[in-house]
């Protein structure tokens, strides 16, 4: 066996699955120079006790279709690489015991219809049918799948790295990494230790590396300021003795409400479980020696588990006990894994905290990352995926301790439209927190911000009552709605972002990465997206000019870090330009609605007519004993005003408006009236409705584009090409459904006479239209204009069943914009 070198142009730390498939993936596009160093032995980690299940249908399309891309391969892998896998596709059934859950099988399973999965609702008998050793107990309905399988995790990883061998790289087993080597914020290489350098330290310098170290990728990652946010946790199943009875080629079970799945596997059941309540492992970090090891028993833990799955599966009273099994699996706060690179170092990528999927995501999430090391760009959009949504805090051991409680569970719970997260919450509030929750704020929250979604009555405790239908605070959304559109409400916004950029290049640096034109006068705002070369959306936003060298940019709180992490790497290293995340020390309120501009005329005394304060312009005003920064701008469509305020002098001006709104009926509003109101007005949001695959032309915001600024802007050429060929065949439309009480809420398949051709981006009800909305991509074979789209019969399939809607190119609710600039 070689020694390990000296340089590699990528170095993957960690032998699992995940690492080997990028290994694999990597010598598949011709980059053969890498180098996989693995503690221990290939698998020793978690992969090895892993249940090995390959469903192909997830929550979202991204998912989805790298669980798809998995399977497809799998299926190959065997004979590529003469390593045996063990897979084989018997197909899983899904139990429904509630009609909630049946609703959210359909809901899925129209989206997985939409991106090519096989699936098929099935009645209580046909249950029965494909899974006969079941209780139809309760059975309401299901789902199947039958391209689903199941494999052998430890065969299919050594097939991994026997391709990626074969493909030339090197995989080093007994080689420990001590330290990620990092110079002028990035990765350069790692430190070594092992068997193959007897003992030394050894430096392996790199162009690339990843850390794809399952649980151990939160320690190697923190000493160089980056809090990973994956916590491990106690995983449990049992393996039954042989049972005779069991037939050939069994699907995979799974049984949601009872928590629990079960997998045949040489005549014995696997049952394993996602119990609502987890038990976090190793939180002050991994034992040294850790390697094939095994968790103790916990019967008092799976007990309960263990009891329902012997009444659904009766064989179990009568069968023993083989194996009982407890290993430790890593979860991330949101159950989405961490893919991409980092924000804090350069060139350092990672791929871990797969939430028990990495089994069914190895080949999709290797073949993304071998391709975003390649390109330098992600291939595909990923926004629930990518490293850079998550914030420090949600990496903390506290806040990890808390919500991997919950995070486990929640792969079987509801996965109910708006669920609010229970554990790890309260530490991140804005100024007014306490002032809203005496008001009656019902908080859900975001990337660790405590935000007011809606508002019962003051004084009272509000809380989720989950549906898919109409919930328990559609009434509530619709005063809230109301007043904005006849009175004035008051949100709180303070969790956007919020970056200062200034300097003597401030105007030029901004003006390179804008579509818009940022020389504009001083109490200018300017609407503008960041693109990346081939004029995908990287960002969505408004920048103000606060002087001759001085810009607020102002983002959303999901693309926080992102968004930050963009700026400062467009920025030229030679710029007289800096730039500062003012995010905590700036709240911000929304003042909005036709009687915003007298209350805040009374506020301030300042002339906020159209004449002297247009929509767009921002200055300086006071309030109360505070200069507040004025900025009319909307996401609500309205006429309004964002508050921008320093905060200690937050409660002052909130104060002060609260009291003098009272004789105007002034209102507070959450963000759930917001979504409502931005969905109307067609308002874009980055991460659903636009994205890196979409560029300004197909979402309809080539208004934002100067394409004849001097130096042109980032992804300029790439967008002007596709705006001379004319309207786009791909384009974002607006839908209105027939009947109001169908709420769509994302992936709804959309067809257009009879076709599929897309689907739903968003969705909400529009209050002030008194219709349930949503807008999402079409691609058709023809450029894409209002006669076309009038021509068309449109549908969106909510739940397996299809809803006649209206399409347009254009808003709903004041498409003229005579509200926002009244």
């Amino acid at each position: 066996m070689k020694p390990i070198p000296e340089r590699a142009d990528v170095v993957i730390i960690g032998g699992g699955i995940i690492g080997c498939s990028i290994a694999y993936h990597l010598t598949q596009l011709g980059i053969k120079d890498v180098v996989l160093l693995e503690r221990r032995q290939l698998t020793c980690g978690t992969t090895w006790h892993a249940a090995g299940l390959v469903p192909q249908l997830r929550a979202t399309r991204t998912l989805t279709e790298l669980a798809k891309y998995t399977s497809e391969l799998l299926k190959t892998l065997e004979a590529k690489t003469g390593q045996a896998t063990g897979f084989k596709q018997n197909g899983s059934v899904a139990v429904a015991l509630n009609e909630a859950r049946f609703e959210e099988f359909k809901r899925t399973g129209a989206m997985g219809r939409a991106f090519g999965v096989e699936v098929e609702l099935l009645t209580p008998s046909d249950v029965l049918a494909k899974y006969p050793l079941l209780s139809g107990k309760g059975v309401v309905g299901g789902l199947w799948t039958p391209n689903d399988g199941q494999t052998n995790p430890v065969d299919t990883t050594m097939a991994y790295a026997k391709g990626a061998k074969q493909g030339g790289a090197l995989i080093f087993e007994d080689s420990e990494v001590t330290d990620i080597l990092v110079e002028n914020d990035r990765a350069v290489g790692v430190k070594v230790v092992g068997a193959k350098t007897n003992g030394e330290l050894h430096e392996l310098r790199a162009g690339t590396v990843v850390l794809a170290a399952g649980m151990w990728s939160h320690w190697i990652a923190r000493p160089h300021g980056i809090r990973l946010p994956l916590q491990a946790a106690e995983h449990f199943y049992v393996v039954t003795e042989a049972m005779a009875s069991v037939p050939k080629n069994l699907p995979v079970l799974r049984v949601p409400d009872e928590w629990a799945y079960y997998k045949e596997d040489a005549g014995k059941l696997l049952v394993g479980a996602f119990e609502p309540v987890a038990k976090p492992w190793a939180l002050n970090g991994i034992p040294k020696d850790f390697c094939f090891d095994e968790l103790p028993e916990d019967f008092d833990h799976f007990e309960p588990v263990l009891r329902t799955a012997m009444d659904r599966v009766p064989i179990l009273k009568t069968t023993g006990i083989a194996t009982w099994f407890n290993g430790p699996e890593s979860f991330t706060p949101d159950d989405r894994y961490l893919l991409g690179e980092t924000a804090e170092v350069r060139d350092l990528f990672v791929a871990c905290g797969f939430n028990s999927i990495g089994i069914q995501s190895s080949g999709g999430a290797g073949k993304v990352l071998a391709q975003w090391i390649q390109d330098r760009h992600v291939p595909i959009d990923l926004p629930g995926m990518e490293v850079r949504r998550m914030h420090p805090c949600q990496g903390t051991r506290a806040y990890l301790k808390d919500r991997t409680t919950e995070s486990l569970g929640l792969l079987f719970a509801m996965h109910w439209p708006f669920r609010q997260f229970e554990t790890a919450r309260g530490a991140r509030r804005t100024a007014f927190h306490d002032r809203l929750m005496a008001l009656g704020a019902c908080m859900g929250e975001l990337n660790g911000w405590e935000r007011a979604n809606w508002y019962g009555e003051p004084g009272a405790t509000p809380r989720y009552e989950y549906s898919y239908g109409h919930a328990n605070w559609f009434a509530n959304t619709t005063l809230e709605c109301q007043a904005v559109r006849d009175g004035v409400a008051l949100f709180d916004q303070s969790s956007m972002a919020k970056f200062m950029v200034q300097g003597r290049d401030a105007c030029k640096v901004l003006n390179r990465i804008s579509t818009a034109n940022m020389d504009v006068p001083v109490g200018r705002i300017v609407y503008t997206q960041w693109l990346n070369q081939r004029g995908g959306i990287e960002a969505d936003l408004t920048v103000t000019r606060l002087a001759r060298d001085r810009y607020l940019v102002v983002t959303s709180v999901s693309s926080h870090l992102r968004d930050l992490a963009y700026l400062i790497e467009h920025t030229p290293a030679d710029a007289f330009c800096g730039v500062t995340d003012v995010t905590s020390g700036l709240p911000m309120l929304g003042l909005m609605g036709p009687k915003s501009r007298a209350l805040l005329h009374e506020l301030s005394g300042a002339d906020l007519s159209n004449e002297a304060f247009a929509f767009g312009s921002s200055a300086e005003i006071e309030i109360g004993y505070a200069v507040v920064r004025a900025s009319r701008m909307t996401y609500v469509g309205e006429l309004g005003w964002e508050l921008y305020i320093p905060a200690e002098f937050a409660l002052h001006v909130f104060d002060r408006i609260m009291q003098a709104g009272k004789a105007y009926g002034l209102k507070l509003a959450g963000f759930h009236a917001m979504n409502a109101c931005r969905t109307e007005k067609a308002y874009r949001h980055w991460g659903h409705d636009i994205g890196i695959e979409d560029t300004p032309t197909q979402a309809g915001l080539s208004f934002t584009c100067a394409f004849d600024k001097p130096g042109g802007f980032i992804g300029r050429d790439a967008v002007l090409a596709q705006k001379e060929l004319g309207p786009s065949k791909k384009r974002l439309l607006q839908f209105k459904l027939a009947d109001p009480a169908e709420l769509l809420v994302h992936e709804e398949p959309i067809f257009a006479d009879g076709v599929p051709v897309g689907v739903v981006t968003s969705g909400m009800y529009g209050h002030r239209v008194q219709a349930s909305l949503g807008m999402g991509y079409v691609t058709l074979d023809v450029p894409i204009t209002a006669d076309i789209i009038r021509a068309i019969h449109f549908e969106i399939d909510v739940a397996d069943r299809r809803v006649p809607v209206q399409a347009q190119l254009g808003s709903w609710y004041d498409p003229t914009n005579e509200r926002t600039k009244s």
